[in-house]
């Protein structure tokens, strides 16, 4: 069996590899990684979309893994189009009617559409430029793949279940950052909406699955969610906080406080117009990136998932100590308290 993966160095890539070498059925000789900046000439360099594929990945693939993609929520649409889209169009020259193409896209795509999204209309009630790239990239595989097709849908990802381990620090580490710091005064959304989380061997479980089995005789989708059982986001924030100070509190150092939360229909409609004019730059763009996660964290009907996700508490708990032991001076920092800009 022949497999590619591109975004091989990437959150989710990174973990399928790992996968793939640990299946005792699959000869590890067999695994082609891509990556944009190949660290090394292990890996094949390829910015996809921008270049012609290398002569090294011609031929059949009984499997191509994508997972490669840019996951900016601040993407414009046509930054979306060159950064998600373009690539899975050049990812898909290079499958045949035999290749089974295992596409990573988002649990999101699937969720409730909002009535105004946070640029106007570009993005056609989808939340961000993400989302609605990946939304797109759905109906591309299905459309122009005459293959078998599986489509994963991770939510928010956090790091492996044991360790915490993680490729990179993004998306919901944002959060924890701003808790710590001080930027997040308020949490804005539904202290009991869903907040959907999955560890990264989750979603690399059901990606490589998919790679490893049967080819689906039809499109095969994969939801990776907790579903009901998922954290709610007064428990995100409280185990968040929780950990951090128990951490803390182990180095001697000041417990943070935990903010209040706020609607998020009060919060757009009162409290950020009066505050906006007191805010620096540094806070106004703070407020703009926090603001990006209040439908992710306070979702009011959870995902149905295909693979659930067992026990989100301890998983984000884990994810929170692995990030503090490799971010301590972010962890141990004292919080810089929001005040008024006079003007």
């Amino acid at each position: 069996m022949r497999i590619l993966v591109t975004g091989a160095t990437g959150v989710v890539g990174t973990e399928v590899v790992d996968r793939l070498r640990a299946d005792p059925s699959f000869p590890g000789a067999s695994l082609t990684r891509v990556a944009r900046r190949a660290p090394d000439a292990a890996l094949t360099s390829w910015n996809i979309g921008n270049e012609p594929s290398p002569p090294e990945l011609s031929g059949h693939w009984d499997v191509i893994v994508h997972t490669a993609a840019s996951t900016r929520w601040t993407m414009s649409s046509s930054e979306a189009v060159a950064a998600n889209v373009d690539p899975l169009r050049a990812v898909l020259s290079l499958a045949d009617r035999e290749t089974h193409v295992v596409h990573v896209s988002t649990a999101y795509v699937g969720g409730a559409r909002t009535q105004e999204d946070l640029r106007g209309t570009e993005f056609d009630g989808y939340r961000n430029g993400y989302e609605w790239s990946k939304a797109a990239c759905e109906t591309l595989a299905r459309e122009e793949h005459t293959g078998p097709l599986t489509i994963v849908r991770p939510p928010l990802i956090v790091g492996r279940r044991d360790n915490g381990r993680i490729a990179r620090f993004s998306g919901p580490y944002t959060i924890i950052h701003a808790l710590v710091s001080g930027l997040a005064a308020v949490v804005v959304g539904d202290p009991d909406g869903y907040a959907e989380i999955s560890p990264v061997d989750d979603v690399a479980e059901a990606v490589a699955s998919a790679a490893l089995a049967a080819p689906p005789a039809t499109p095969r989708v994969e939801v990776i969610a907790g579903g009901a059982d998922s954290l709610r986001l007064s428990s995100m924030i409280t185990i968040a906080c929780r950990t951090l100070n128990e951490i803390r509190a182990h180095h001697g150092v000041t417990p943070i406080e935990q903010p209040p939360f706020v609607p998020t229909d009060t919060w757009n409609r009162f409290f950020l117009p009066l505050a906006e004019q007191y805010l620096s730059p540094f806070q106004h763009h703070a407020v703009q990136l926090l603001a990006m996660f209040q439908s992710y964290t306070s979702m009011a009907t959870p995902f149905e998932p295909t693979r659930a996700v067992s026990d989100p508490g301890p998983v984000l708990e884990t994810a929170v100590r692995h990030w503090a032991a490799r971010k301590p001076r972010l962890a141990l920092a004292e919080p810089n308290p929001w005040t008024l800009l006079t003007k």
